[in-house]
């Protein structure tokens, strides 16, 4: 990999699918581009489909070829990591029901999601249908694997180096799964949860913008936290313009592929976006001159 000015190693979940993941559905990890010459080195590489991909960040230190090229003795010496993930657990905390199979309640503190007799007055707005402890729960799992991740990569050669992630996008809950030949339909995963908690649907889409909107809350304060998240670098993907898609569209719509993953032309947008905040890291700017 001499031939390369930088060195990146990646891994994520099915926001970097490979090709065959789906027909349409793109890969954000296609769309990074930089100016000099980059080499993106897959810990998922030749895996069929969605095979290798992440379900759970909790998943990365169990990916063993991941783990080995980020923190065996021998491992390359990469310029940085670049990482999706975090967001199939934030689906996952989502579509957590209110009563378990016995019939007896969920606790607020293991879900995002309030029932009726539970919920905000109007004023709060969509934050009335949401669970301030459950995101609780949900923000310290974030954290505490998260710091684990940052713990591999200093036992490796590569110790300190930036981990770059992405914040998603907020999506609109709505009856689009993903089709692929001969598979079952997978998801939708939002737009249950909507209805088996009966939100209005007038307002899925701000609760969609509002779970996203936590979760890059929640990363942009772990990147502050240099003491605890040393070189965690937090591209802000929610503030790219995206064109949203509708909510009764049950296939491509907007800048979406399907319910929570982009299409070829939101891919391009974010990609290009998250491409510049890397290459600023790794080639920060030189600082302005002082006059005398």
């Amino acid at each position: 990999m001499n031939a390369y000015r930088w060195r990146l190693l990646t891994h994520g979940d099915t926001w970097f699918a490979p090709p065959g993941a789906g027909p349409g559905q793109a890969s954000l990890l296609d769309e990074l581009r930089f100016e000099s010459p980059t080499a993106l080195v897959s810990a998922t590489a030749g895996a069929a489909a969605d095979a290798g991909l992440l379900r759970h960040v909790v998943d990365l230190a169990a990916a063993p070829d991941f783990v080995r090229l980020l923190s065996a003795a021998d491992a390359p010496v990469w310029d940085g990591i670049v990482l999706s993930v975090g967001g199939g657990d934030l689906v996952a905390a989502a579509s957590v029901p209110a009563h378990r199979a016995d019939g007896g309640e969920v606790p607020l503190e293991q879900r995002l999601l309030r029932r009726q007799t539970e919920w905000g007055p109007p004023s709060a707005g969509v934050g009335r249908y949401f669970s301030a402890p459950g995101w609780a729960t949900l923000a310290e799992y974030l954290r505490a694997n998260v710091r684990h991740v940052l713990s591999l990569r200093d036992q490796g050669p590569s110790a300190g180096k930036p981990v770059f992630v992405h914040c998603y996008a907020p999506p609109t809950p709505r009856p689009a799964g993903i089709e692929a030949p001969g598979e079952p339909v997978r998801g939708p995963w939002l737009y249950p949860a909507m209805r088996a908690y009966a939100l209005p649907a007038a307002d899925w889409p701000a609760f969609g913008r509002l779970l996203v909107s936590h979760f890059a809350q929640e990363l942009r304060r772990m990147a502050a936290d240099v003491e605890n998240f040393r070189g965690l670098q937090v591209f802000d993907s929610t503030v790219v313009p995206l064109a949203a898609a509708a909510t009764a569209a049950t296939g491509s719509s907007g800048d979406w592929h399907d319910e929570i993953h982009l299409n070829h032309s939101g891919a391009l947008k974010l990609g290009r976006a998250w491409s510049e905040h890397i290459g600023r890291v790794l080639n920060p700017p030189p600082p302005p001159t002082r006059r005398r």
